[in-house]
């Protein structure tokens, strides 16, 4: 098939389907690079993506991984290409985007996803691990975003979203992580402005605490923490990877084409108020889970 293909169809071996908010076709024949598409977010980006009539690349470290999905997305009728490199190695970044030109044709977006972090006390962070993390969260990023913008985007336009973290009251205990998505929104802000004449578009996505399966890696004080965390969100809940995929495919669609150089926050206003300031209980904000593959995070489970 090439780029302009619909779908042949859409719904897995189980009849159900991604179930977006979004029109059907709404990416025909555009195709979009989601980083870090193996698992969590970028995994349900790309089948919400893909859903949409999109060519879905999708990269990463691990080959397996991407392969997996790949073939949920193909199950589902959709378009998916893998690539497996690390961000952080500016040779093989280069590389890797022009194997992709070269293969599927001009990128029209995407998705800076990849990234990874460990907790520990800011005294207890060392150079090489302070190092690794902002090469994972920022360097890396910058990498991507500069080489599809020369290789592809820089002729024909395009759209960028980069993920961040709700990092706008500090990190606590993940310091090396919010210094690094921090920049990553200031990035944004001066790619927005440089590459606007080229009808690139950047934005990021600021996630709070979302039910991923990146939950399951923390281990110690870290994952007996996890299932409080609702206790600090104004909502009483969790985000779904789903609503975090949402508010990427509205920056990258049509109707985001006059946003440009903004950070959204997706937090449940986790990050706003004050201590003093009583969270009341209730369940009146209903999730919205639209990746019908979506697997709730063993830490969460009862």
């Amino acid at each position: 098939m090439n780029p302009s293909t619909p779908p042949l169809q859409t719904t897995d071996a189980t009849g159900k389907r991604y179930h977006s908010v979004f029109r059907d076709g709404l990416f025909t024949g555009r195709t979009f690079w989601v980083t870090g598409g193996g698992s969590g977010i970028g995994r349900c980006t790309a089948h919400e993506l893909a859903s949409l009539g999109a060519r879905v690349v999708i990269s990463g470290r691990t080959a397996e991984k991407l392969d997996r999905v790949a073939q949920e997305i193909r199950e589902d009728g959709g378009l998916c290409e893998t690539i497996a490199f690390d961000i952080r190695d500016e040779d093989a970044v280069k590389a890797a985007v022009a194997e992709v030109v070269a293969r599927v044709g001009r990128i029209d977006g995407l998705v800076n996803n990849a990234g990874g972090q460990f907790p520990a006390p800011l005294q207890a962070i060392s150079k090489r691990g302070f190092e690794a993390v902002v090469s994972n969260n920022l360097t890396g990023g910058f990498l991507m975003m500069r080489e599809v913008f020369l290789q592809s985007m820089q002729e024909h336009g395009g759209a960028i979203v980069n993920m961040t973290a709700d990092f706008r009251n500090g990190m606590p205990g993940m310091a090396h992580s919010g210094a690094a998505r921090s920049g990553m929104s200031n990035l944004t802000m001066s790619a927005a402005f440089e590459w606007a004449s080229s009808g690139v578009r950047v934005n990021a996505v600021a996630p709070g605490w979302v039910a991923s399966s990146g939950m399951d890696s923390y281990g110690g004080a870290v994952k007996a923490l996890i299932p409080k965390l609702r206790e600090h969100v104004p909502l009483r809940r969790l985000a779904t990877e789903a609503e975090i995929s949402a508010a990427i495919v509205f920056l990258l669609s049509p109707g985001a084409a006059f946003i440009t150089g903004i950070t959204l926050q997706i937090d449940g206003a986790a990050s706003l108020g004050a201590p003093l300031f009583p969270i009341m209980e209730h369940q009146r904000s209903q999730p919205f889970e639209g990746f019908h593959r979506a697997q709730t995070p063993e830490v969460l489970n009862p």
